[in-house]
């Protein structure tokens, strides 16, 4: 694994956009000044080993994921992740239908030098989909043609949907977004998914949420022209929903209405993940310790909150890595994680964000920062697998 410097294109800024990477929020260098989110004067190189590795340790890690889900079913260990009670029956019931997921980001550490390390997944409402599965390939692919790059998201979200689309309540989905998320990122991310859906032969509609109705002689929920919707696919997290007016309306229509990402999903979201997934699987390579709600045995450690978002509300406490981020998170408890920072290459810190479609291993985004913590400044590098 290294890091090389390559001439970016002259017309990328056109490209990028034509290929629907059309959120324009800054990332930052290490002086604090802008730097282009997209930044192809950079990329990271692996060997195909460090890749089949890397791929190997995902589908591990999903796999203890899902046992973990099932644990905290098991055990009704709800209240460490700080979830509303009148939720677990029914988030125990998703898990036992087996509602369908799509797709996640499991955010890693790696230095090409041992096993990766797990730093948290994001697996409700993960984004930098587009730019991993489609900007990154086309700079691949017009750059440096004779190479690879790990990069199977694409197909394998096609694939996803057309494995779950017979277990949906009808052919139509509906693919909604908030309208307050001012970058336009998830607006980009869910008409990217919609897309997928598409060319799996669903019917697709767009719409935000906030124009989600309510049908009170139906008792369901409606779009703009007043049809049910039977299928929606959010790109707003459920410990959001949970607290809003329709949350419970939401959570209660399943499986008339079915939600992707599933409900089961909230356990997954959660960082107190990180402490169940320790417990289980004390001293596993993929992991580093975690603990809910103090440090433990932990004398250098990340202290995050369970639903934190973009590196918000992150403590470091490590002798000379003292760091503290700001931000609206912490209310409902903080999980505490090994401190073990990320690899520092020309200055810059990336992480590695491999993506889950279904349950295989599908591909790898990778965001960097001159920082410890990799938050909403950082920036979009794409990577290549040289041919020999």
């Amino acid at each position: 694994m290294r890091r090389e410097s390559s001439r970016p294109r002259p017309d990328w800024p056109e490209k990028v956009a034509e290929q629907g990477l059309v959120f324009g929020t800054p990332a930052r260098d290490g002086t604090g000044a802008s730097r282009p989110y997209w930044d192809e004067s950079v990329h990271y190189v692996f060997t195909l080993d460090e890749i089949l590795s890397l791929e190997a340790d995902v589908e591990l890690l999903h796999s203890m994921c899902l046992e973990a889900v099932d644990t905290v079913v098991t055990t009704k260990r709800y209240k460490d992740f700080g979830i509303p009670e009148w939720t677990w029956p029914l988030i125990a019931e998703s898990w036992r239908r087996h509602d369908p997921h799509v797709y996640g980001r499991f955010d890693l550490r790696y230095d090409g030098s041992g096993p990766a390390k797990l730093l948290e997944y994001n697996a409700d409402t993960p984004t930098s989909l587009l730019e991993a599965a489609v900007v990154q390939w086309y700079w691949k692919t017009e750059v440096f043609p004779d190479d690879d790059q790990w990069n199977s998201i694409h197909e394998k979200l096609v694939e996803r949907w057309t494995e779950i689309g017979e277990r949906l309540p009808s052919n139509e989905l509906h693919f909604t977004w908030s309208t307050a998320d001012p970058t336009g990122e998830d607006h980009v991310t869910t008409a990217y998914l919609q897309e997928t859906a598409a060319e799996a032969g669903l019917d697709t509609v767009g719409l935000a949420i906030e124009e989600i109705g309510w049908h009170p002689l139906l008792k369901r929920f409606v779009d703009l022209e007043e049809a049910p919707m039977n299928t929606v696919v959010k790109l707003y997290p459920w410990e959001w929903v949970v607290e809003e007016e329709f949350g419970r309306r939401a959570a209660e229509s399943l499986p008339q209405t079915m939600w992707i990402e599933p409900l089961w999903k909230m356990l997954l979201s959660n960082k107190a993940l990180l402490a169940v997934l320790w417990e289980m699987y004390p001293g596993h390579p993929n992991l580093l310790p975690a603990f809910l709600d103090e440090p433990g045995i932990l004398t250098e450690y990340v202290r995050k909150p369970r639903l934190g978002r973009e590196g918000a509300n992150v403590q470091i406490v490590a002798p000379g890595y003292e760091t503290e981020t700001g931000g609206v998170y912490g209310r409902e408890g903080y999980v505490y994680q090994a401190f073990d920072p990320l690899p520092e290459f020309d200055g810059f810190r990336p992480a590695l964000g491999a993506w889950i479609i279904g349950d295989s291993a599908a591909g790898l985004g990778i965001r960097e920062t001159a920082g410890l913590v990799t938050d909403d400044g950082a920036a979009f590098v794409p990577h290549r697998i040289p041919e020999s």
